[in-house]
């Protein structure tokens, strides 16, 4: 089958993830950006638990009453490939696949992927900032290449990227970071303050997950500043789904997943104009500073 577009969902076996998936398949047929079948990778780190959720939304209801997919008769295809951004080599034979698989490129990549790990200390903070800001830097790097003019990449942040709870050195710095390097160096930095037990006392909150999002908010900002300088046809966005009931959450939340995952969607098929760099939360770009 011949494909029109082309779009990846990293960390999609459940969740927002899964949810995201799912409402591509069904929002894509009105898309102003519809132009033909669409393929979409659904990407897990367990086999398994990816080829779950394939079969899960190919027995979906939902999806069935809006004959949403090809074998219904529909527009869309979902198919499952293996993914952990926190592995170089598993990043990059997800490149090679697409690459050799689709030469003539992709459309979308929804960054979805990340941990929250419970506790913290040395080992919480070095995983989650590896996994959440370094493992979505290396896949955006990765995959950028293979994007078709107009492409898009969405990173799916959270509120907990909040600047507001930030000392007025550190927040200038974020707001003030248009290069990778000094998002980067904001990681760095919380990392190494964690290590000799100074984070505090420097105005870090002592919460990983937290300042791993907004060093990924950064990095989106920094990554479209990049881009553009360079004359890529991209835009790169991040946003917020809101406080949804999840795993992650342990249940809490006051979204379903389906809710939360409207604005990665929108981010991805919708008319944003040419708007790049851009926070995003309930379907609206917002001031990430003031936020």
């Amino acid at each position: 089958m011949d494909f029109g577009r082309i779009g990846v969902v990293t960390g999609a076996n459940k969740g927002i993830g899964l949810a995201i998936v799912r409402q591509l398949a069904l929002q894509y047929p009105k898309s102003p950006l519809q132009g033909g079948n669409l393929l979409i990778y659904l990407t897990a780190r367990d086999h398994g638990r990816g080829q779950e959720a394939l079969a899960q939304l190919h027995n979906d209801a939902q999806l069935k009453k809006a004959k949403a997919l090809t074998v219904d008769g529909g527009l869309s295809e979902i198919k499952f490939h293996p993914l952990d951004i926190g592995s170089s080599d598993s990043v990059e034979e997800l490149r090679d696949f697409l690459s050799k698989s689709h030469p003539g490129g992709i459309d979308f990549v929804i960054n979805n992927a990340g941990i929250a790990m419970q506790g913290f200390d040395n080992n919480v903070v070095e995983n989650t900032i590896r996994v959440n800001y370094h493992g979505t830097l290396q896949t955006t790097r990765q995959l950028v290449e293979l994007l078709k003019p107009g492409g898009r990449i969405v990173n799916v942040a959270s509120s907990a990227g909040a600047l507001r709870n930030y000392p007025s050195e550190l927040k200038t710095r974020f707001i003030n970071a248009m290069e990778v390097e000094d998002a980067t160096k904001l990681m760095d930095d919380f990392t190494h303050a964690v290590q000799d037990g100074s984070h505090e006392k420097k105005g870090w909150p002592s919460a990983a997950y937290a300042v791993s999002k907004a060093g990924m908010i950064a990095q989106t900002r920094a990554l479209a500043n990049e881009y553009k300088k360079q004359g890529k046809s991209l835009l790169i966005n991040s946003c917020h789904p809101g406080w949804v009931v999840t795993d992650m959450t342990r249940g809490k939340g006051t979204k379903t997943p389906d809710e939360g995952a409207q604005t990665p969607v929108l981010l991805a098929l919708q008319d944003i104009g040419e708007r790049t760099g851009t926070f995003w939360t309930d379907e609206a770009e917002v001031d990430w500073a003031t936020w």
